[in-house]
């Protein structure tokens, strides 16, 4: 019987040594598989996705004639139209280099040398345009890859939970077969009574063991249908061209000539002007220059420093907004309390008073200070108490949307969201960040005035309310 089963074995063996050799007589060579890292790739493919799908037409059309056309946004942040759609060229075009970056580490893994150097080929497209390996797709071929890289995404976010099963299971199966030596070992008396209980403790981990093999088998299968059986050629490839095809889309609905940002079209109805030609060329044409032309000063300047490094200028926040005195994220905390005060005065107490006034710069206080002065210690008259809420309304209407748009965009970058795909399509242009300091500085003294107001008006009503109703019981006590 032994050497029945060896010699089993042994034809195994050579048969699947002769499988191995193709025809040709060279043995076959696997590439290397993503593995692990498929569920690190699972958190690129869905922002270049989500990237895609801003720069549609309709998304571009509604930065142009309503983000950048925000009450508030025209209020603190700029009215200058080139400038406005220049901060988000900007940031679309530095998401997709943190992208690119983590696709070129992928990138020296792979067997084919063309996608070894993507980060080097990448740079130069990026300069000149050139595309030598003709990685740019049609908007078709995008499309298609869109929907190949959501099927991968999709099987490996099942695949995750899956893994996250199997060891849970393995875990309950350890710890049943712990407890049953556990108990081998112990003698008892009873062994008759027991019995039963003995019988269910097995039945339990025959159950767990089965549900272990079905278990790998499932896993087995979702391994095959997403990201970690493919290798680093096929997926770096497919990430490859897509950020080729974004960066490409992004020059042409910016009209980037030169790697300078300078404006958007008003219209956008000619798709053949939007999306990458269907024509793939060696060579990627920008036939749309910009509206308004850049300097030659500008063009040299990108040919010396790189088009990213030109890029991460345009992001660079000057010295009068919050994003460079690094105020923008607790300014939007400060506007949304005082807004949640504003809504229900009569729900604030002394002590919320008093955190909220802890939270002021210095700056704020001392302009809060000012404004304070002369104002009466009362605040019964009903009248100025409406306008005061009417005017506070007008101010949160355009300040507390920027203040919430800061808030979701730091949390979509924080470390907890960083490989969820973005909810939302807030861009850094519609928070705070580039906000003038001493504007907003000025509206929120504002608020703060007002809030203050208000809030004595509605305790002296309360006050007045109360006095009434005890005079009024004190009255019918002394009639009674």
């Amino acid at each position: 019987m032994g050497l029945e089963t060896w010699l089993i074995k042994v034809k195994k063996s050579i048969s699947h040594g002769f499988d191995s050799i193709p025809p040709s007589g060279k043995p076959v060579i696997k590439k290397s598989r993503v593995g692990v890292l498929a569920f690190e790739i699972a958190g690129i493919a869905p922002k270049l996705n989500h990237m895609w799908q801003i720069l549609s037409d309709k998304n571009m059309a509604r930065l142009r004639n309503e983000s950048i056309c925000l009450e508030g946004v025209r209020k603190i942040v700029s009215t200058d139209d080139v400038f406005l759609l220049g901060l988000a060229c900007g940031e679309l075009v530095e998401n997709l280099r943190v992208l690119a970056k983590s696709v070129s580490r992928l990138s020296k893994r792979c067997e084919d040398s063309s996608l070894r150097r993507f980060e080097t080929v990448f740079d130069a497209f990026a300069n000149t345009g050139r595309d030598p390996h003709g990685w740019i797709l049609s908007w078709k071929e995008m499309e298609a890859k869109i929907k190949k890289m959501q099927r991968y995404v999709t099987a490996t976010a099942t695949l995750h939970r899956e893994m996250d099963e199997l060891t849970v299971i393995e875990n309950s199966l350890t710890k049943s077969l712990s407890s049953q030596r556990h108990h081998s070992h112990k003698k008892d008396d009873r062994d008759v009574n027991n019995s039963f209980g003995n019988s269910m403790k097995q039945q339990k981990i025959l159950d767990l063991q089965q549900k272990l093999q079905w278990q790998k088998h499932e896993i087995k299968y979702l391994k095959e249908k997403s990201l970690w059986n493919r290798s680093f050629d096929t997926i770096t490839s497919l990430l490859a061209r897509s950020i080729f095809t974004i960066l490409s889309r992004i020059k042409l609905v910016f009209n980037i000539n030169h790697g300078y940002p300078t404006s958007l079209p008003r219209s956008l109805s000619a798709s053949a002007t939007v999306y990458p030609s269907d024509q793939t060329s060696n060579s990627f044409n920008f036939v749309s220059g910009p509206l308004i032309k850049s300097s030659k000063h500008q063009e040299n300047n990108h040919l010396s420093h790189g088009f990213f490094e030109t890029n991460s200028k345009i992001l660079k926040p000057s010295s009068t907004t919050l994003g460079a005195a690094a105020l923008a994220l607790h300014y939007a905390n400060l506007i949304i309390v005082t807004e949640r005060m504003i809504r229900s005065p009569q729900l604030v107490g002394v002590d919320a008073r008093d955190d909220l006034y802890s939270m002021l710069p210095n700056s704020v206080r001392s302009c809060l200070r000012r404004r304070l002065k002369g104002i009466g210690f009362t605040a019964s008259d009903p009248v100025l108490a409406g306008e005061w809420r009417e005017a506070l309304g007008k101010i949160l209407g355009w300040l507390s949307p920027l203040a919430h748009n800061m808030m979701k965009w730091q949390s979509e970058r924080s470390f907890e969201h960083q490989n969820l795909m973005p909810k939302t399509g807030v861009l850094l242009l519609q928070t705070l960040f580039f906000a003038d300091q001493h504007k907003t500085e000025a509206a929120i003294t504002e608020l703060l005035v007002g809030l203050n107001y208000i809030w004595r008006f509605e305790r002296e009503m309360n006050a007045k309310a109360l006095l009434n109703c005890t005079n009024f019981k004190n009255m019918q006590q002394h009639t009674s």
